[in-house]
């Protein structure tokens, strides 16, 4: 395969082909960021995770903010549980959703890339 000078000097500096597909994570990796970029996609879902960024809250909390119905929240929270950037734990007849690890990450990204209101 012919590639052109400077690229190729680029490309030695990285371990040539073999190093350039180091650098690709393998697929069960990239199939877990994936699920997270496709939960992340809608914006319910993103409002749910700032929600949850100050710290633990109840459905009741959750939907009173964002004003939707218990089946579409708990459809999102789902999502998010399964793309783990949320965790719920059973807290007598409450489950308390809060972010994990991931979440927030995602959820500081999402609060540094502005929070302006249209």
């Amino acid at each position: 395969m012919a590639i052109p000078g400077p690229l190729e000097d680029d490309l030695a500096k990285i371990g040539g082909i073999e190093g350039l597909k180091d650098l690709i994570p393998d697929d069960g990796a990239l199939e877990t960021l994936s699920a997270r970029f496709k939960a992340l996609a809608d914006p319910m879902r993103l409002k749910i995770l700032l929600l949850l960024a100050p710290g633990p809250f109840c459905v009741c909390v959750i939907r009173e903010v964002l004003g939707i119905a218990d089946s579409r929240l708990s459809y999102h929270l789902n999502v998010l549980k399964k793309a783990g950037l949320i965790a719920g734990e059973q807290q007598g007849t409450w489950i308390i959703y809060s972010l994990t690890d991931e979440g927030e990450e995602f959820a500081a990204r999402l609060a540094g890339a502005g929070h302006g209101r249209a």
